[in-house]
């Protein structure tokens, strides 16, 4: 064989690796009931994350999920934990005033800890741990910025910050790609699929109805709530969240429009010896650059293999034609790996706004909770309750994300037709970028 049918192992698969050890299960079919206290549509951390905070605070919330729950990328993402990292490393004061811009990124970098409480109080298994981020620097001019900014990053997110120069990257990396990085001691890994399946037992504990296969097609104003129309009948809401972020539909269109989806894409290689596998990430680390069409890579949780990301396409494709982009990206930081089989390629859809922000709010009495750009392990638990506590009328304290300018761009419905465009600018930007480095 030769090319990229050489490089799959045998029994190669197009689901996520992490399916291996917990694949989303299809509900009991609960029945759909009539009528309910909250409705949330979109099973994944952000709607799970509700119904638990709900059921907490003695609201029995049903959710409703079009596949299984967990299925999106809740149970396809990387499972890297990272909070407020992205927000910290935009500069949002011009926009929104510096305090404004400072309560959005010390708020996004607590969520870090919130998901630590959450995955403690409620015994959830999903091999986490807080191993750190190394961001490496994909230029010079990058590594001055991130340094520009590191005694600040430290403060806002109360841990330690370290600058790594070019000549010590192999203390971190198992490769000399890059222009330097930077390690940020607030981050962790966990195992995303067992995470969800932990989050949807505790939201059952809680008192939730979770019902899958069940498709929203339609949502209208009842009275003082909501009437979902759905593939298995009606259903009539005191209140309504929605949850869908990357999958959101046409049921829902005033959301649609204000997010952008994007595939995102994953391979695992096959089991390496144990020995690579600690040279190429000797401390650990999760591992994203700071291109603009981003890479970001990690040791599986067991050790014994590399798990790789990225944007392998702006245009819907298979994991299997995303698979050897992936590779040869890959290839280029770790020239090692070049020849390695593949067992796993898989794809899900993470959600963008046009400003880079997530947004919590309510339109016309509707509830969202969405948009956290491809980071939303730690952010998008924490929205869920926050959303859980707007709709139970126990927020206290204002949540800096509240009621944000949720913009769009005219005559968009929600099909991202000019990402093609924009990932080739991007791609060429990284491009030139490097080669003036």
């Amino acid at each position: 064989m030769s090319g990229w049918t050489s490089m799959r192992a045998g029994g190669f698969k197009t689901t996520p690796w992490w399916w291996e050890a917990a694949e989303p299960a299809p509900q009991l079919r609960e029945p759909l009931p009539e009528e309910a206290e909250v409705a949330i549509i979109g099973g994944g951390y952000t709607g799970l994350s509700a119904a638990l905070t709900l059921g907490r605070l003695g609201i029995r919330a049903t959710v409703i999920e079009a596949e299984r729950i967990g299925f999106g990328a809740s149970s396809r993402n990387g499972g890297m934990v990272s909070g407020g990292l992205k927000l910290a490393r935009t500069d949002f004061a011009a926009r929104f005033g510096a305090e404004r811009a400072e309560r959005l990124v010390r708020e996004a970098a607590g969520s870090f800890a919130f998901l630590e409480e959450t995955l403690a109080r409620e015994g959830i298994a999903c091999h986490y741990r807080r191993t750190g981020r190394l961001v490496a620097a994909w230029t010079r001019a990058h590594y001055e910025a991130m340094a520009s900014r590191a005694e600040w990053l430290a403060e806002v997110t109360g841990g330690a910050v370290t600058m790594l120069p070019p000549g010590r990257m192999r203390e971190e990396l198992g490769s000399d790609h890059y222009r330097g990085g930077m390690v940020v001691e607030m981050a962790g890994a966990l195992h995303p699929a067992l995470y969800v399946q932990g989050l949807a037992a505790a939201a059952r504990r809680a008192g939730a109805t979770l019902i899958d296969g069940t498709r929203v097609a339609g949502v209208a104003r009842d009275g003082d709530g909501f009437r979902l129309a759905t593939t298995r009948g009606a259903l009539k809401a005191r209140a309504l969240l929605v949850a869908t972020n990357g999958y959101t539909g046409p049921a829902t269109p005033w959301v649609q429009r204000r997010l952008i989806p994007v595939g995102s894409y994953m391979i695992a290689t096959e089991e390496l010896p144990e020995d690579t596998v600690c040279r190429l990430f000797p401390n650990g680390r999760m591992v994203s650059d700071s291109k603009r069409v981003l890479n970001y890579f990690r040791p599986a949780p067991d050790g014994r293999r590399v798990l790789w990301g990225g944007r392998a396409s702006f245009a819907p494709t298979t994991p299997e034609a995303a698979a050897p982009v992936l590779l040869r990206f890959m290839s280029e930081v770790f020239p090692e790996l070049r020849e390695v089989r593949l067992t796993h390629a898989w794809t899900g859809n993470v959600a963008f706004t046009f400003d880079f922000l997530p947004h919590l709010g309510v339109h016309e009495g509707m509830h969202y909770a969405v948009g956290c750009q491809g980071s939303g392990v730690a952010m998008q638990t924490w929205l869920g309750h926050r959303a859980a506590l707007r709709i139970s009328g126990q927020a206290n304290a204002a949540t800096a994300f509240d009621d944000l300018p949720f913009p769009t761009l005219p005559f968009y419905a929600g099909t991202p037709w000019f990402l093609p465009i924009v990932g080739t600018w991007y791609r060429l930007k990284d491009r030139l970028d490097r080669l003036a480095a």
